[in-house]
């Protein structure tokens, strides 16, 4: 069990608090100010390690090392980014990482309409509904920023987003079967350091899963999922199961998904949240983790996880703030120490059963 910390530069949540939440063994960290693309220097990996192991937690997981578009779009300068990429995997083996979580989204990584909705028990959450969605990249892009309220988003890099139109103007000609060419164009150029170093990666699902701004999107489902399995047959080309992403769609079955690919050694890594629909257009707000709290069976989720005998990293996702907490949109403490507490009773109660 683990929990993503943003670094002792920009998370106001300290290792010694993440260390007393009952059951937590690991960080989920990463290095936040190398640009997109560049190599992660050994020197930094081995602070931020040092520092992690220092407060009596491991740092195994790295989220995330994420993919400069060039190679999305597929560009001949994609050679270049792919051996930078390919030193981070070396880098990281070498301070004891086993995974990384990455993800292969164009432009944006996620997004949501509203950061901080006002739920009804006085806590706020992200929420995301579609008619609330600007036309304007642009617009998000501000809506984004404004609703951050001083804090870094993952995925949200302003340097990159940048010349957000230029951005767009890249990807006009990479439809879903381009961009799938161009994983497996990543994935075999990486997969044999990969198995030399023993660092899987972990591909993460699309956030919504579905199509915006014209934008491709190829991890949304389970037809996506064996898609990408095939473009490089190693249990090192592996998945992110996130529950709460996969679980924005209502027709992903997500025990079936967990039934189908952990007996086959592709999910090194789990996100397990809940999420609450707030009509039929699919449009959602996160929630606290029980199942009686959003509209995803918590149990059904975690007993396919124990009935396939599970034995990879997981960790809490997006959860609310509460208690006044004013924290990163997502990612403040007390809510996701709630999860671990009660997704461990969980575990707890299957293995007893």
């Amino acid at each position: 069990m683990g929990f993503r910390w943003f670094g002792s530069k920009d998370d106001d949540i300290s290792l010694s608090q993440i260390r007393q939440i009952p059951g937590t063994k690991q960080v989920v960290g990463a290095l936040f100010d190398v640009p997109v693309g560049a190599v992660w220097p050994q020197a930094e990996i081995d602070a931020l390690k040092k520092e992690v192991t220092d407060a009596g937690l491991k740092l195994e997981v790295i989220e995330s090392v994420n993919i400069h578009d060039d190679i999305k779009i597929g560009l001949p300068s994609r050679d270049k980014y792919i051996a930078n990429y390919i030193q981070t995997i070396k880098n990281l083996s070498k301070a004891g990482i086993k995974v990384i979580c990455y993800n292969f989204m164009p432009v944006f990584d996620w997004l949501r309409t509203d950061l901080h909705h006002q739920l009804a028990d006085g806590s706020n959450a992200m929420m995301y509904e579609q008619s609330k969605l600007p036309h304007d990249p642009e617009a998000l892009m501000d809506q984004m920023k404004t609703g951050s309220r001083g804090f870094s988003l993952p995925g949200w890099e302003p340097e990159r987003l940048a010349a957000l139109k230029d951005l767009f103007a890249a990807y006009k000609d990479v439809n879903e079967e381009k961009l799938v060419a161009n994983c497996k164009y990543f994935l075999d150029a990486i997969m044999p350091t990969c198995e030399k170093y023993d660092v899987r990666m972990a591909m993460h699902p699309d956030d919504p899963p579905k199509p915006l701004f014209g934008l491709p999107r190829i991890y949304k489902n389970v037809e996506d999922m064996r898609r990408i399995e095939g473009l490089h047959e190693s249990r090192y080309n592996g998945f992110t199961i996130c529950t709460g992403s996969l679980g924005e769609n209502p027709v992903n079955d997500l025990p079936a998904i967990i039934r189908e690919f952990v007996p086959k050694d592709r999910v090194p890594f789990m996100h397990v949240r809940n999420i609450k629909f707030v009509n039929k257009q699919g449009d959602f707000h996160e929630s606290a983790h029980p199942s009686s709290e959003g509209s995803l069976d918590m149990f059904e989720i975690m007993k396919a996880l124990h009935d396939t005998n599970y034995d990879g990293y997981i960790r809490p996702d997006h959860g609310r703030n509460i208690w006044n907490e004013d924290g990163r949109p997502g990612y403040g403490l007390y809510d996701r120490a709630l999860g671990i507490t009660y997704l461990t009773g969980l575990w707890e109660a299957l293995e007893k059963m």
